[in-house]
């Protein structure tokens, strides 16, 4: 069975296309600038080099069109038709309280994401856009949704409310819901695995540490907390935004610095995070560089991250009442040893303990604790296109007996 994953952005398309007998990556591709000048696919069929395709890509539906054909293309394609493509697995960042689950896509499942939108404006229109235009090209072909925040609808009420008037919650959803949850369903998973049980055998710290970041307590299989909100702007800092901040720092900086909504909005979600501390960059191997130099900004952005993510290990270990594993994925928690090293110090109380020559990976599956340690620390290269197809795999499976 052939999944088509598709995951929209406002301004591009990720795409992979996998077998799922053998689970492996027949090609992968990426369009950036839709819908502005210099768009361009980047093809990766399996085994081969990367073809770049400079095309104009006006819209969504055209970059859609533009990745099956690339995909059929008798030189540098897969599959000799679109024919062969049994299923279409599409994230949607925000499910709301709606969707607790992944879904087959049907009239009502289209405009719940559309309701939706108001809590995720930059996202869920891009891959509600995405669906559409697969739907238009393949209009036999299933097509499945699969929710950044269903992994989080587990979270009781004590974690996910705010300290806010109830009838917020009731008339708007304002309530945390929770980001990456794919990511964290998935790195739980492998983890679960590596020390020879299920999710529902252990408790289960994972880190997702990137430009975004986000750390998750799986408690038996199940997510009990996580520390993005309402919005993917609270919890750690992470590249561009700030984390979770005094409120009444708001409409203090709308007074000083004369700004409306819309400017506050832009200054707390791209002009701030360890961009804004360091005043150098989001990247963390610029920081890590610059810090090596001796630039105290970017130390004290890398100190701040560190801390942050340590402070949300020690709280969710005492709100699951113990910790089993804790799992670092995503771009810096695959490839920092630095980083991991760091937000490790201290932890040694919790049974924790690094092995400095096993945390010297990069990006693969790897213990990382000593062998005397109670509490065992992995990297997981995390693969949110594998749990899309999985779950797209199983609901058609499940739904229409495919």
């Amino acid at each position: 069975m052939k999944v088509f994953v598709v995951n929209c952005g406002s301004s591009s398309i990720k795409y992979q296309l996998i077998n799922m007998d053998t689970e492996a990556v027949l090609a992968k591709g990426l369009i950036e600038r839709i819908g502005m000048e210099g768009s361009v696919l980047k093809h990766t069929p399996e085994g081969k080099y990367t073809v770049d395709i400079n095309i104009d890509v006006p819209n969504h539906s055209f970059g859609i069109k533009l990745a099956v054909d690339a995909l059929t293309n008798p030189d540098y394609g897969v599959i000799k038709s679109m024919n062969e493509i049994d299923a279409v697995g599409h994230r949607v960042v925000h499910g709301g309280e709606r969707f607790a689950d992944s879904v087959l896509v049907t009239p009502d499942v289209l405009k719940g994401i559309a309701a939706c939108a108001e809590l995720a404006p930059l996202h869920n229109p891009p891959n509600l856009n995405g669906i559409k235009a697969c739907m238009a090209l393949m209009p036999n072909v299933p097509q499945v949704v699969v929710f950044d925040t269903a992994f989080h609808q587990t979270m009781p009420k004590e974690a996910y409310l705010y300290g806010l008037p109830y009838e917020l919650y009731v008339k708007y959803g304002v309530r945390r819901y929770g980001f990456h949850g794919t990511s964290h369903k998935y790195v739980a998973q492998e983890a679960a695995k590596m020390m020879g049980g299920e999710t529902k055998d252990y408790r289960i710290i994972t880190c997702h540490l990137g430009n975004g970041s986000s750390v998750a307590a799986v408690k038996y299989g199940r997510s009990i907390d996580t520390s993005m909100g309402y919005t993917p702007l609270d919890g750690l800092v992470m590249g561009t935004r700030s984390g979770e901040i005094d409120p009444a720092i708001i409409p203090f900086l709308m007074e000083k610095e004369n700004m409306n909504a819309e400017q506050i909005d832009d200054y707390l979600n791209r002009r701030s995070g360890v961009l804004g501390i360091s005043g150098l960059s989001s990247d963390f191997r610029d920081l890590e560089s610059a810090a090596a130099r001796g630039d105290e900004r970017s130390q004290v952005a890398i100190d701040i991250f560190a801390y942050r993510v340590k402070k949300y290990i020690g709280a969710y270990t005492a709100a699951m009442g113990g910790v089993d594993a804790i799992v670092f994925t995503a771009g810096l928690g695959e490839n920092s040893s630095s980083m991991r090293e760091k937000i490790c110090a201290g932890l040694e109380y919790l049974g924790t303990g690094i092995d400095g020559q096993k945390n010297k990976v990069r990006g693969k599956n790897q213990e990382i604790s000593t062998d005397e340690a109670k509490v065992k620390i992995f990297v997981i290269p995390t693969n949110e296109e594998l749990v899309i197809a999985h779950d797209t795999v199983n609901i058609c499976r499940r739904i229409i007996k495919l």
